[in-house]
């Protein structure tokens, strides 16, 4: 019988995002073949999410990767005492810690990252170098990213490259009668509902979501936006709100806070919006798909790969809160397309971006890290 693996899942990360949510889940799923253990910062949001579940996690501290030396060596004490094999880290600024501890550890196991972001350039110096050369494995989440790997990470230290498309959890799908509740709780009645679930802030494009209603208004059509997530930067939300009085439309602009469950969000929403200018992925958008919320996203990079233009989603043009304001608009006055919508995109993620597809592949790529 083969020894299973022991594997360590690495998020330094203090935020609380896509990139974050999918290392929870990737440390839940893996369990199923490998030993799994967390590793989380302790100044971060994660731990609300293995506290008080059988999870094993612990945390290493880290500011700054100027002062990274003590976090690297907790780390390599962490391998070590636990005999890792594989750390799968996910956050690009915990590379250079996951290098070092490998060095500074007995086990030197191999190292494998999620690629979330994008490479606009390599750094051709030897500490870049450097670092490329001690990673194992590189799973880029879209092709576009790997194409960037590619292209910018000289061949002789590339790590071996896999495209991992990110997935959804199995959908808990509400009853009608719930749906209308969490819509009367959120005071989504008599209105054209339409959300937006990410941190708040300008990158995420919220002002733009919040002008869109404003063109809709002036044609006279309720359509009222809510906001889930955290805000990164205080007074943000407040800037935002300024805005929508301005524009006339202060009534029609909600924030929520922060939601554990934001697939019941989705649910009791008529529409979802991605408006980051660039998303590497977009988990989000899968989500809304799995759960058959029509969604409207940006006509660039990561969604480019997930959804086929009025087939399975709506795409509008970057920046532009008139064209966003036109897909609402179509979504709302065209029941038919929703519906087609809906049915489409259910069907998408059930053959490309479940979980149980995207972990399986998953673990056969540590599984062959030798």
């Amino acid at each position: 019988m083969q020894t299973r693996k022991n594997l360590l899942e690495l998020c330094l990360s203090p935020d609380l995002g896509g990139l974050e949510l999918y290392m929870m889940r990737c440390a839940k799923a893996l369990r199923e073949s490998f030993n799994v253990i967390s590793v989380i910062n302790p100044a971060g949001k994660l731990e609300q999410y293995f506290s008080g579940t059988d999870h094993r996690y612990l945390f290493v501290a880290k500011k700054s990767n100027l002062l990274m030396l003590g976090a690297a060596r907790k780390l390599a004490e962490i391998i070590d005492d636990n005999g890792i094999d594989i750390v799968h880290l996910h956050w690009t600024k915990d590379i250079p810690v996951a290098v070092l501890a490998k060095h500074l550890s007995k086990r030197k196991p191999k190292l494998a990252q999620t690629r979330n972001m994008t490479m606009t350039r390599f750094k051709d110096d030897f500490y870049h170098r450097h670092l490329y050369k001690n990673i194992d494995l590189m799973l880029p989440v879209t092709k576009q990213v790997a194409e960037q790997l590619h292209r910018f990470i000289p061949e002789s230290i590339r790590p071996k490259v896999e495209v991992l498309y990110m997935g959804t959890d199995n959908v808990d799908l509400l009853s009608d009668g719930e749906i209308d509740q969490l819509r009367h709780e959120l005071k989504m009645y008599n209105t054209f509902a339409v959300g937006l679930v990410g941190r708040i802030e300008e990158t995420k494009g919220q002002h733009l979501l919040i002008e869109a209603i404003a063109h809709l208004r002036q044609e006279e059509t309720r359509v009222d936006a809510f906001f889930v997530g955290h805000e990164m930067e205080e007074g943000y939300i407040q800037t935002l709100k300024a805005k929508a009085k301005e524009l006339g439309v202060g009534s029609s602009v909600h924030f929520l806070g922060f939601m554990s469950n934001p697939m019941h969000f989705m649910q009791a929403c008529d529409a979802m919006v991605l408006a980051t200018p660039c998303e590497t992925f977009g988990l989000v958008v899968i989500e809304a798909m799995a759960v058959g919320t029509p969604i409207i996203v940006t006509d660039a990079c990561g969604p480019l790969e997930i959804i086929d233009d009025e087939v399975d989603g709506l795409l509008f043009e970057k920046g532009s809160s008139t064209d966003l304001a036109k897909k609402i608009k179509m979504l709302r006055s065209n029941e038919t397309l929703r519906t087609d919508i809906s049915t489409n995109a259910r069907l998408k993620v059930q053959a490309m971006f479940s979980n149980d597809i995207q972990f399986e592949k998953l673990s056969t790529l540590l599984q062959e890290l030798s």
